[in-house]
């Protein structure tokens, strides 16, 4: 498969800046696999989409305050986007911009003093605080992670540390949101509950695997690292049940996806997982688990729209992206969503 095959044109004016008024007040775009439809829908009618007995699985991984504002020795502004401990006093992060971030360049960030002391076969930076953790440094001067798409993303907006964070996070670890969950209000959710749908979580930390563009030309050639993730004993237990009595399994998120898939065996069974899922979905993937997907719009030549394209084909989703286009839809992180049933 060639990487141009999963490409499409978007309009920059198509690409949300900010989140709409209210969580769950997006557009949804419903597509049909079984009988080859799309329909225009609103999230807030979720509820009537959904089927009594269906298992909704989301991902509870909160988003750390991962984006610092540093200086280097001669004042000259560089962004830091740190990723994951590796002590308490050292992480690994991405840097811009990395030229001016080679060992043992020392940089100041609210106070502090920061040293590259390594850098990664991947380009990440290995972080040093002199005097004391890093992640209160996160805590005291960190930002929301916002894309690079999204203009402000150096200076988030009050709203942003609400809005990019789903209602259900609870475990700190990632450094970009599982957006699907943006749009669950938890009016939305009660709704859902009451209507007799089942929520449960997992957790996958979102790390930059799942936002790396894919580089090569042979989409079979990506190197999909693997990322952190937890499957609860209950949860695996809810899913087999709900597979086992013929309910679906609806993901919230390429995450909750990939995690899911990551921890089936061949016969479908999910079993507890406590370490990192690894499973990189693309077409030609038989899905053991999820039988609908609740997602956003995701960024061409990416790791996300082969994962879709995988599950309900790729011309079904390309055809269905250009849609959005021509109707309006709002793309990526803010934007509107996608329900593949």
């Amino acid at each position: 498969m060639s990487l141009g095959d999963f490409d499409y044109e978007l309009p920059v004016a198509a690409i949300a800046q900010a989140p709409p008024p209210t969580r769950d007040g997006a557009r949804l775009l419903v597509v049909d696999r079984g009988r080859g439809t799309l329909d225009d829908r609103r999230l807030i009618e979720l509820p009537a989409l959904l089927r009594r007995g269906d298992c909704l699985v989301v991902n509870d991984s909160r988003v750390i305050p991962a984006r610092v504002l540093a200086e280097d020795a001669t004042r000259r502004p560089v962004e830091l986007l740190f990723l994951e401990e590796e002590t308490p006093s050292r992480w690994r992060a991405l840097v811009r911009p990395g030229r001016r971030c080679r060992a043992g360049v020392t940089l100041s960030a609210g106070g502090c003093q920061l040293t590259v002391v390594g850098v990664r076969d991947d380009g990440a930076r290995v972080i040093e605080r002199a005097d004391g953790a890093i992640a209160d440094l996160l805590a005291a001067h960190g930002l929301p992670p916002l894309p690079p798409y999204i203009a402000r993303h150096a200076k988030p907006a009050s709203e942003d540390w609400e809005r990019y964070q789903t209602v259900y996070a609870r475990t700190p670890g990632s450094v970009a949101a599982p957006t699907a969950g943006l749009h669950l209000s938890e009016t939305l959710l009660a709704r859902l509950r009451a209507q007799g749908v089942e929520i449960h979580a997992l957790t996958l930390h979102v790390g930059p695997a799942t936002f790396r563009p894919i580089t090569v030309e042979d989409v079979e050639a990506h190197v999909l690292p693997p990322e952190r993730a937890i499957v609860p004993a209950a949860t695996a237990v809810a899913v087999n049940a709900a597979r086992a009595q013929g309910r679906r399994v609806v993901a919230v998120g390429t995450t909750v996806t990939r995690t899911l898939e990551s921890a089936a065996a061949e016969d479908g069974r999910v079993h507890a997982l406590d370490g990192m899922a690894s499973l990189y979905i693309r077409p030609g993937h038989r899905f053991r688990v999820v039988d609908a997907l609740l997602t956003n719009f995701h960024l061409p030549r990416s790791s996300l729209l082969v994962l879709v394209s995988a599950f309900a084909g790729r011309e079904r989703i390309l055809g269905a992206y250009r849609h959005a286009v021509a109707a309006g839809y709002r793309f990526y992180s803010y934007g509107d969503a996608t329900l593949l049933t």
